[in-house]
């Protein structure tokens, strides 16, 4: 009795071993797109209310894990019975991806004046409703992003064992989430924390300094983020392309892998845009 008891540590513990090994081994390959997730969730998760940010982030947290608890069973069993699922999947993920990147650069060129002039009154009578439309479109892309992320999870421990998959993906996973949104949340509380510093310190004093850099700094950091997490779009999107769509992983060989994917994700992201514009002027002009 005693021994069969012992046995079974001894396989929880090898099965332990094989799951830490194998989590820090898909943490490495994911850290890339863990990166990109960071720059596109933390500037989709800036520009509310102080009030607001943390129930907003708390929101798209809860969003995100649920993202996960759909995608980790889906990617699985769809690995083991209709593993070329997957990469449809992720195609159509990368097409959706792009179009959110060229959407903010052809805005920003184009209709950036006009946004300027509409800000406070979307601010100030429907803000609601703003919240809760930002609030999807992170839950969306997240979504995106997370099953690329358990994608290349899975990838990297398909020679081991079922029980090894299941939880190392998993713990991936949790691990992309807490962590990802942990960063976010530090970053949209870095001007509270300047206060607090600031008000301690009496006002003098190198915390106050620190405490009024960290303030001063936000406005240019949330501008950084919302410049980093759209070119991030667009680099995820045209990586997608790349290694999943066999003519454009051969595409323009001479030039290096990171431009052709900028290129691969803003044409296609545009004719998305184009496309998607279109489609709505038309059935605008159909119901008039």
């Amino acid at each position: 009795m005693a021994s069969g008891f012992f046995a079974v540590l001894d396989d929880i513990a090898s099965l332990m071993d094989d799951v830490a090994s194998a989590s820090k081994i898909a943490t490495q390959k994911t850290a890339g797109i863990l990166g990109d997730d960071l720059a596109v969730n933390a500037e989709k998760a800036t520009g509310f209310l102080a009030s607001r940010e943390i129930p907003v982030l708390w929101a798209i947290t809860k969003g995100s894990f649920l993202n996960k608890i759909i995608i980790v069973p889906l990617a699985l069993t769809l690995n083991a019975y209709f593993p070329i699922a997957i990469k449809f999947i992720l195609i159509f993920g990368g097409i959706f991806l792009a179009y959110e990147g060229a959407e903010k650069i052809i805005e920003f060129l184009f209709h950036r004046n006009k946004e300027e002039e509409t800000t406070v009154l979307v601010e100030t009578t429907n803000a609601e409703d703003e919240e809760k439309a930002k609030i999807k479109s992170a839950i969306t892309t997240d979504f995106i992003l997370s099953v690329e992320i358990v994608i290349i999870a899975l990838g990297t421990v398909l020679d081991q064992s079922l029980n090894v998959q299941i939880i190392t993906v998993s713990v991936v996973a949790f691990l992309a989430t807490i962590g990802v949104y942990g960063i976010v949340a530090l970053i949209v509380r870095m001007d509270d924390f300047g206060f607090k510093l600031i008000k301690q310190s009496n006002n003098t004093g190198f915390l106050t300094s620190l405490g009024n850099t960290l303030v001063k700094a936000l406005p240019y950091v949330i501008k950084f983020l919302g410049f980093i997490g759209t070119i991030a779009l667009i680099l995820v999107a045209g990586g997608i392309f790349a290694h999943n769509i066999d003519y454009f992983h051969h595409f323009l060989p001479q030039i290096p892998a990171t431009l052709k994917e900028v290129i691969l994700g803003l044409t296609i992201g545009t004719l998305a845009f184009l496309i998607i514009s279109l489609t709505k002027k038309t059935i605008q002009l159909a119901k008039k």
